[in-house]
């Protein structure tokens, strides 16, 4: 599996993010407008992300590979520290998928949701349209997949955000953790 390197959110980001996520591909999936994927508006994006970090209701890094290339984004949105929960969200630039950096930068980030945060449930959502996100996360060895009968409060927050059908998974503490000691 590709290495990655998680690192805090800067301006100095801002025209790799805005390249990355101008891309057709990305923009369309993200349902993000031309003004946003510009490079003021990617700008905004990281100052929003930086302010919400400070509020303890984000926490957002950028996905470095080993060859200091920025490939996408990573974040834990809508942090319930009462309830010990989260959704994740990610994204990789089109030239980089295939590549195993998906897996590698959720497995990073999810060892800060547990073992820092001390969350108990992480939910990962994909649009019913979007199947390569829907495959790429039922990849990952410790998620249960479309368990929103079960988390349903999980499962309309998330189609009211995105505004349109989804699948919703989760990943577990317990379960990631074990993963992790035996991989």
């Amino acid at each position: 599996m590709s290495g990655v390197l998680l690192v805090p959110h800067h301006t100095k980001y801002a025209r790799s993010i805005s390249r990355l996520s101008s891309d057709s591909a990305i923009k369309n999936t993200l349902g993000l407008s031309d003004e946003q994927t510009s490079v003021l508006g990617t700008i905004n994006f990281i100052h929003f992300i930086l302010e919400q970090e400070k509020l303890g209701k984000q926490y957002s890094r950028v996905i470095v590979n080993q060859k200091n290339e920025l490939i996408g984004v990573i974040t834990l949105k809508d942090i319930d520290a009462l309830n010990r929960t989260c959704h994740i969200g990610t994204w990789i630039g089109q030239a980089y998928w295939g590549k195993g950096y998906n897996q590698a930068a959720k497995k990073e980030i999810l060892i800060y949701a547990f073992e820092v945060l001390k969350l108990e449930n992480v939910f990962a959502g994909a649009k019913v349209s979007n199947k390569r996100s829907q495959r790429s996360q039922e990849k990952l060895p410790y998620a249960r997949i479309n368990v929103g009968n079960e988390f349903q409060y999980e499962q309309q927050k998330l189609e009211a955000e995105v505004k349109e059908a989804c699948i919703l998974n989760v990943i577990e503490k317990e379960i990631f953790l074990n993963w992790l000691k035996e991989s």
